[in-house]
């Protein structure tokens, strides 16, 4: 909704400074007065589309106010902008005109979703929350009204207002005495001199979203002293590249969201002086390190010591030593990794995951999904036998190598757990020429006595997945139903599981001569 022309406030007595919005775009007000040659009054604005302006806030050779950006400026009359409307205002012109449209909006504040409340009678002392989405809000309105009006609101939805400094902000959340959560997204709220004063205002806010309003986070700091009980923050989208220590804010903090935001990488270790934030979200930061020790305060406490959850989405890394540090997060249980570089030898972006799960032993979630008991078993008996080689080269059960055990650091607790690898075992055939190796293998039946062996030819790179395939057409079974280990003429009376579909005979040390045994449910 945006206030129609014939219907928008008068210009205030203090312009400058104040938030308009003309033809569909936002801007600040940067001057008012006269443009020579031309007659009348016009208004400087600052675009907050920085494709939008003519200039810098000059015209031909007079400057009359200053851009951020050469283009970011223009002069426009007065009558083209809408300085907009109050708070009570908007909710009834959005409320009684707009319901049906309204209610059929999906609207979050941070990660929670809000709900409509249908609106009868004029009645509104009992909506919990209030969406006015581009709506542009200006300021509360007459003193008092909103207390008296909607008491009882937690959830406001202030997306894409024409607020313009948190002292207005702040005159409206006085009033609302319950409030949450807080939507402010898509803003541009000028600093307060003195967050202190407006503390108050935010006595009871838990929730609050900054998406989108060209924010750095030493100005997100500077503010921070108003919110003194926020739980969860998202700051999505804005100006935020270096991260300064919170001393003395945010002490609170939850749940944070940093995401689309270029971050320097070495500066993310600051964060882990927040003692409560169980979720961090540096997804889409532009990250190829993640640094988790502040050498300013190393040794003084544990690194994030409460952090549960971190994603790390469409980032840049590459580097296996990134998922090794994960390890030293005590509480973390849920990561989210993906659209990253990190590659495994057989290329498998399945394996990559098997990986991460092999060497976060106390992960619970990996991308959303839940990982399941048998799952954490395939992968951590996996990663044995693919470093099994290495881990014996480096010295095995003698003692490894430090440079082996820096790059595995999980693998001597796996060699605990599961047993040590046998050479046997992990010796693989030659590279050379491998996809045309062919090895003979003896399928073998051991629950159906009648069935007489086969033997095959197959390539030595052929996955799991295919030799089941093959098996299903000779068999007539399903191949989810088949179940498959082998055995080998040098390591008697062992019998070595074939668990995975997605890997190959090679990856399982089938050799020339060996037996498959096959069964299925």
């Amino acid at each position: 909704m945006r206030a129609d022309q014939s219907e928008r406030a008068e210009m205030p007595l203090d312009p400058v400074g104040r938030r308009v919005s003309c033809g569909g775009e936002r801007a600040t007000v940067r001057y008012v007065g006269h443009v020579s040659p031309y007659e009348g009054m016009w208004l400087g604005v600052e675009w907050d589309n920085l494709e939008r302006g003519k200039h810098d806030g000059s015209h031909e050779g007079v400057r009359y106010f200053t851009c951020r950006y050469p283009k970011g400026g223009s002069f426009v009359r007065p009558v083209k902008v809408s300085f907009g409307v109050d708070f009570l205002t908007a909710v009834f012109m959005t409320y009684q005109t707009n319901t049906e449209e309204v209610l059929s909006e999906e609207i979050f504040v941070s990660s929670k979703k809000l709900e409509w409340f249908v609106v009868e009678e004029q009645r509104f002392e009992n909506l919990p929350s209030i969406m006015l989405n581009h709506c542009e809000v200006n300021g509360p309105g007459a003193a008092g009204e909103i207390r008296k009006t909607t008491p009882n609101v937690q959830w406001l939805d202030l997306t894409g207002s024409l607020l313009s400094t948190w002292k207005d902000v702040a005159a409206i959340t006085e009033q609302l005495d319950k409030l949450e959560g807080l939507q402010l997204s898509v803003n541009r709220i000028s600093l307060t001199s003195d967050p202190w004063v407006n503390r108050q205002a935010f006595s009871n806010l838990k929730v609050l979203a900054l998406n989108s309003c060209d924010l750095t986070w030493l100005q997100i700091l500077e503010c921070a002293p108003m919110w003194p009980q926020l739980e969860d923050l998202s700051v999505e989208n804005n100006n935020i590249t270096e991260l300064q220590r919170p001393e003395g804010v945010l002490e609170l903090l939850k749940c944070l969201s940093l995401s689309c935001n270029p971050l320097v990488q070495e500066s993310v270790s600051r964060l882990s002086s927040l003692p409560r934030l169980e979720w961090l979200n540096l997804s889409n930061t532009r990250l190829s390190m993640v640094q988790l020790e502040d050498a300013a305060h190393a040794g003084c406490t544990a690194v994030f010591p409460a952090l549960k959850g971190l994603s790390l989405d469409h980032n840049n890394i590459s580097e296996w030593s990134v998922v090794n540090d994960l390890a030293k997060l005590p509480s973390l249980v849920k990561l989210s990794c993906r659209d990253n570089k990190l590659v495994s030898s057989d290329g498998n972006p399945k394996t990559v995951n098997q990986m991460i799960i092999a060497k976060l032993g106390h992960l619970v979630y990996l991308n959303n999904s839940e990982i399941s008991s048998e799952e954490r078993k395939g992968a951590e008996l996996d990663y044995i036998k693919m470093f099994g080689e290495e881990w014996l080269k480096a010295g095995g059960a003698a003692q490894p190598s430090p440079v082996f055990a820096c790059q595995h650091p999980r693998y001597q607790t796996l060699i605990e757990k599961y047993g040590a690898p046998e050479e046997g075992e992990l010796k693989k055939p030659e590279p050379f020429a491998l996809k045309n190796q062919l090895i003979k293998i003896t399928f073998v039946f051991p629950d159906d006595a009648d069935r007489k062996p086969i033997e095959k030819k197959l390539p030595a790179s052929m996955v799991v997945q295919k030799v089941k395939g093959l098996l299903h057409r000779l068999l007539k079974v399903p191949p989810a139903d088949l179940r498959l280990t082998y055995t080998s003429p040098k390591v008697s009376g062992t019998e070595f599981a074939i668990d995975s579909d997605f890997k190959t005979l090679h990856f399982y040390s089938v050799e020339d001569g060996d037996q498959v045994l096959v069964r299925w449910s």
